[in-house]
């Protein structure tokens, strides 16, 4: 006995954000910076531009399929799912909220089999014919994410973001210190990542006896740089670019101008004056719950551009962080001049 398909329109219905699909979707940009490196409100700022659309951090190209995502997501310790679910309810729900929390990991979740560049295709094909910025830190932590983003998009630009190795340890140990503190703990932890970036060791006769315990993140902001210098080196010029964030947040109308003109997009006044405001961004405030960070929590708190967050360094002098004499290591001031440091 057949039976017949009724609707009962009793019933509310969720549909997605219908948009008119584009033959073809713009070249994404995606900032590429060890964390601690001004990247939510530079992101936000560059996403704020009227022909971009900056995401939270999505950590998409974290494994080649979505399906690996979930698995990596499973085992975070900073929330690692809630920037893509916000992304989705906002681009293929319309809002979010908690409702269309549910709805945009069921949406993930059909999609399980699909590669990471599929789904940031489809992210860009509703926020077409705007740009899409991803700013995901987890990708520079590896050669084979940002091998993988470049492999799903050739034509893709990159910025490599970067912040003075004195400032960026400072703000990784005031991080770690302000972590620590029982309301932002995860199940009873400190985040590991933000640990692991304070002591990251890439040469175990850097510092020759050392404690184990010490505390000296400028290992972290050599490799992870390093990294990022190492993967451009296989993208052509044209499509990179170094950005000092302590240059481009004191002097913002220049910068972003820069940006924005490299880009290929509008530098009129008002659309720079557009990206002088990144808590405009839908992104930067807290999301509902199920999905409510999915960005660094000091910027979801205060996501207003402030010059005052941009100080000068050297690299030269003792840094305070060690409590002995010694300074930056040969490497961590060869690497910082090529970047631009003094």
């Amino acid at each position: 006995m057949a039976f017949p398909l009724v609707l009962d329109t009793s019933l509310p219905v969720h549909r997605e954000k219908v948009s008119p699909v584009p033959r073809q979707i713009a070249d994404p940009l995606f900032i590429l910076s060890a964390p601690r490196s001004f990247s939510s409100v530079v992101c936000a700022m560059v996403g704020q531009h009227p022909q971009m659309h900056g995401l939270p951090e999505t950590h998409l190209f974290a494994d080649e399929r979505l399906e690996g995502w979930f698995r990596l997501a499973s085992g975070d310790t900073f929330r690692m799912r809630h920037g893509l679910l916000r992304a989705v309810t906002q681009l293929c729900f319309g809002a979010q909220t908690e409702g269309n929390v549910n709805l945009a990991d069921a949406w993930l979740r059909r999609r399980s089999s699909f590669t990471s560049g599929m789904i940031f295709e489809e992210l860009a094909l509703r926020a077409a014919p705007a740009v899409l910025v991803d700013k995901s830190p987890s990708m520079v932590y590896s050669l084979g994410a940002m091998e993988r983003v470049h492999r799903f998009f050739p034509q893709a630009r990159f910025i490599h973001l970067t912040r003075h190795p004195r400032g960026h340890g400072k703000s990784v140990l005031k991080y770690l210190q302000e972590l620590g503190k029982p309301e932002y703990r995860i199940k009873d932890a400190i985040p590991a990542w933000i640990d692991d970036l304070a002591s990251f060791s890439y040469s175990p006769a850097a510092w020759e006896g050392e404690s184990k315990e010490l505390k000296d993140p400028q290992c972290g902001w050599y490799v992870l740089n390093r990294n990022v210098v190492t993967f451009l080196q296989s993208v052509p010029r044209h499509q990179w670019m170094i950005v000092r964030g302590e240059d481009l947040l004191m002097e913002p109308d220049r910068g972003l101008r820069e940006v924005a003109g490299w880009l290929g997009l509008r530098t009129d006044t008002q659309a720079i004056e557009e990206m002088k405001h990144p808590e405009r961004s839908p992104y930067a405030c807290f999301g509902p719950r199920g999905a409510g960070i999915g960005n660094d929590i000091f910027f979801l708190k205060d996501p207003v551009l402030r010059r005052t967050r941009a100080d000068t360094h050297s690299l030269e002098g003792a840094l305070a962080w060690r409590g002995d004499s010694r300074g930056f290591l040969p490497e961590v001031k060869e690497l910082a001049r090529k970047l631009g440091y003094r």
